[in-house]
């Protein structure tokens, strides 16, 4: 199949730097089918003049994201630096976003992740898609975690000293007639929560209301945060929510806690 030169990257724009954009065309002459181009085909795939492409790919060589044995020249590893660059500046909503996306599109239901802070669960990310309380959810809504999905899961994560700590400073208010309202009930809770890995509330926040959560984790396996679905009771029996719900929310966790590894340095090692 015959290569066709693409046109020369152009804009009207005073702030355009054409130079910039020709070396990454340079860079994106590469890909999975031609992994190594030789001077003549980099200068062909990216409609440079030979002398324009071998400027380019001498410089990344010497910048360390090119090498060439004389006659080809292929990419390294340290061009992954430069999608580096872009994934560590994203945030935890940025990352789970379209995760939440995919998740209540296959569900069809609300979507959520949220943080804990002082005792509450804070919503970070949402993607709705019915009305299904009776207060309005946006991002930076506040509820007590002990009557929440994604707080239980939070609170499961928490060390020993840390969880004391909540148990013994929280008022556990009854928000329905099904709230876990003891110390005793809510530490057992979160030890099945801690086992399952997810939790699920049943009308405990608000009647009518269902919901289950799980876990997502950094790099070391500490939880950072929940994701979770909320539906109507009405919509899901309990059989439903753990055969249909519970392996959806647990697979985005799961994929959410992968792609935020991904962009976390790792934790330097000690030896000695």
């Amino acid at each position: 199949m015959t290569e066709t030169s693409p046109p020369e990257p152009t804009s009207s724009s005073t702030d355009y730097v054409q130079s910039l954009a020709r070396g990454l065309s340079v860079v994106k002459a590469f890909d999975a089918e031609h992994p190594r181009r030789t001077l003549s085909e980099v200068a062909r795939a990216t409609g440079l003049t030979r002398a324009t492409a071998r400027r380019f790919l001498l410089t990344l060589t010497e910048l360390g994201y090119v090498r060439c044995d004389g006659s080809a020249f292929w990419l390294t590893p340290r061009v992954l630096d430069l999608g580096y660059s872009y994934l560590s500046s994203l945030s935890l909503p940025d990352i789970a976003g379209p995760h939440l996306e995919a998740l209540s599109e296959s569900v069809h239901e609300s979507t959520s992740v949220s943080i804990l802070d002082d005792g509450d669960v804070v919503y970070v990310a949402r993607v709705p898609v019915r009305r299904i309380m009776t207060v309005s959810i946006t991002i930076g809504t506040r509820f007590p975690a002990f009557a929440t999905s994604m707080g239980r899961v939070l609170l499961a994560g928490l060390g020993d000293v840390e969880l004391d700590a909540y148990l013994g400073a929280v008022e556990l208010t009854p928000l329905t007639g099904r709230t876990l309202a003891s110390p005793t009930a809510l530490r057992n809770e979160l030890a099945n929560v801690r086992s399952d890995g997810f939790s699920i509330v049943d009308e405990e926040l608000e009647e009518g209301l269902r919901s289950l959560a799980a876990p997502i984790r950094d790099r070391d396996g500490a939880v950072v945060a929940a994701v979770n679905i909320s539906t109507q009771a009405a919509r899901y029996t309990l059989d439903a929510v753990h055969d249909s719900l519970v392996p959806a929310v647990v697979a985005a966790a799961a994929d959410i806690s992968a792609d935020l590894a991904r962009i976390q340095p790792r934790t330097p090692r000690h030896d000695g």
